[in-house]
């Protein structure tokens, strides 16, 4: 039944290749956007505790925590 399932979807992808680009779907780049900096900011948050100590990691993760999201592109 997968195999099936994977050949029609395959199918529609060839036959319809606007479903499978989604084109005019209009979304923004908030969603990566919010993973990289996500991302920015678990490196970073790991670069102050290992540089700084636990302390300044209670300090400084909170704020480019909000310094990220105030970076985000509007949604």
């Amino acid at each position: 039944m997968p195999r099936l399932f994977a050949m029609w979807v395959g199918l529609a992808t060839v036959l319809l290749p606007a479903l499978s680009f989604a084109e005019g779907a209009g979304g923004t780049y908030r969603g990566i956007g919010q993973m990289y900096y996500t991302f920015i900011w678990v490196v970073l948050t790991y670069g102050v505790y290992d540089t700084f100590g636990k302390k300044a990691m209670y300090v400084a993760a909170p704020i480019m925590a909000v310094g990220l999201y105030l970076l985000l592109p509007p949604g």
